[in-house]
């Protein structure tokens, strides 16, 4: 498949669209009492040179949601979309599956940051300190679940480079907004 036939803005906007449905469900479901269950740390403690890996806020209760969340967004906008020219040609089944790998890159996305971080001595949910790594780790704090959305889809479908470059850029705003949203919510301790 190539991305002939594709309209990088109606692809930008229905990923757009997909991650605003499945990151308001997860920031519903991370200020519900029922995640706190699910709040074991996916490191399980480990360490590396003396460090957690990951460290107390990345948990499975992130994963528990967003990943099939974003698979019913995928399903569902393909569903009200059907026909829409210029995205991809899925079956319904198929958007699913599609859905469910990018939401599953969103979440590994995250972390390759939070080991970096926890190398580099930044406390979990805490901004770095200092001139030069507290601006870049907010830059990379809003891009690396971005990232990993945009890696996996195009392990499996092509994605328009201008669809690339939306997808970024709106990206970066809607991660934002839900940071806000899920940290008035109660499900987060700061916004990031």
């Amino acid at each position: 498949m190539s991305t002939q036939g594709l309209d990088p803005l109606a692809c930008g906007l229905f990923l757009v669209a997909a991650f605003l449905l499945a990151g308001s469900a997860q920031a519903l479901w991370l200020a519900s009492h029922a995640s706190r269950r699910w709040s074991w740390p996916l490191d399980g403690g480990r360490m590396f040179r003396g460090r957690r890996l990951l460290g107390d806020n990345k948990t499975a209760r992130g994963i528990v949601v967003m990943v099939p969340a974003t698979g019913l967004a995928f399903l569902l906008l393909a569903l009200a979309g059907s026909g829409t020219p210029g995205l991809w040609p899925l079956t319904p089944a198929q958007y699913l599956g599609l859905g469910i790998l990018a939401g599953a890159g969103c979440m590994l996305g995250e972390l390759p940051n939070s080991f970096v971080k926890r190398q580099l001595r930044i406390p979990p949910g805490s901004p770095a300190a200092g001139a030069v790594a507290r601006p870049f780790f907010f830059v990379v704090d809003r891009l690396d679940s971005t990232l990993g959305v945009l890696a996996a889809l195009m392990l499996s479908v092509p994605v328009p480079p201008a669809t690339i470059a939306y997808v970024l850029l709106e990206g970066v705003a809607l991660h934002g907004v839900l940071s806000v949203v899920t940290f008035r919510l109660g499900g987060k301790a700061r916004p990031a």
